[in-house]
């Protein structure tokens, strides 16, 4: 599969590396994440919310809408459908048991206008599908502790906005920009730390272990798959919410800041 439609996949999961833009730079990422359709489930029992069936075909909608290239399985979105058919009750059930085991990711490496490359890893259909699944369900439970100065890979959110909030910022008097770039931020998360943040919310144990297994499933380059022990890397539906969660922490700490510099990004 060409790299370039890999990029175009992953481009509408991500938008830059980590990037939190402050009052007056007018950029902000597109806004990633689709709003869920349902009320919040219990706590310990998020994973039965994940799988149900109405959950399950509005990830299949959009990961089909999203089209993106094959995982190392070489599985299209246009036969995800009768694979899905035939496989489908095996995989539920492993997931309700806190057993599902992810595949590894297909590296995709893509240059950088300003040199280098960014990494990608490209998870299969199947294991998009359930991300996918993952995020629409999570998303309300950490929705309402994101900073109301944030815009990137957020529901109803968008690039448009933050520059609009930018205008309002240089309107009021204000004319100092900070710029922060978090170098490799996805491909250096501490698993640890981000799971941290996850189970402040999430109590479903099968859900925490199935996150953790994504951030661990290996990254597979020519055949082979190496381990990973750092990093959420991009190319999925979860990875965009993941940051959002563990960045929540340096948004508040920067809103502390006297005065306070409100994370645009």
């Amino acid at each position: 599969m060409p790299a370039e439609k890999a990029e175009a996949y992953a481009s509408r999961a991500h938008d830059g590396e980590g990037k939190r833009n402050l009052p007056g730079s007018g950029v902000g990422a597109e806004a990633g994440a689709v709003a869920a359709r349902q009320t919040k489930p219990e706590a310990s029992r998020l994973m039965e919310a994940v799988v149900e069936r109405s959950n399950m075909l509005c990830a299949y909608k959009r990961v089909v809408s999203n089209e993106g290239a094959p995982g190392v399985d070489g599985l299209t979105v246009a036969e995800l459908k009768p694979w899905l058919q035939a496989h489908w009750t095996k995989v539920r059930q492993a997931l309700l048991a806190g057993e599902y085991m992810p595949s590894a990711v297909r590296k995709v490496e893509i240059p950088k206008p300003p040199g280098g490359v960014r990494t990608l890893g490209i998870p299969t259909g199947v294991d998009r599908l359930i991300q996918q699944a993952l995020h629409q369900v999570l998303q309300p439970l950490f929705e309402p502790e994101f900073s109301e100065s944030s815009y990137g890979f957020r529901p109803g959110r968008s690039a448009h906005q933050a520059g609009e909030a930018a205008r309002r910022y240089v309107a009021e008097g204000k004319r100092w920009v900070v710029d922060l770039d978090l170098e490799k931020f996805f491909d250096r998360v501490n698993h640890d730390v981000l799971m941290a943040r996850v189970a402040r919310k999430v109590k479903d144990k099968r859900v925490l272990k199935l996150i953790r297994r994504y951030l661990e499933a290996g990254l597979m380059e020519g055949g082979v798959a190496s381990t990973r022990t750092e990093g959420t890397p991009q190319g999925g539906p979860l990875s965009p919410l993941l940051s959002n969660i563990l960045l929540t922490d340096l948004d508040r700490e920067l809103e502390k800041a006297r005065p306070p510099l409100l994370p645009l990004g």
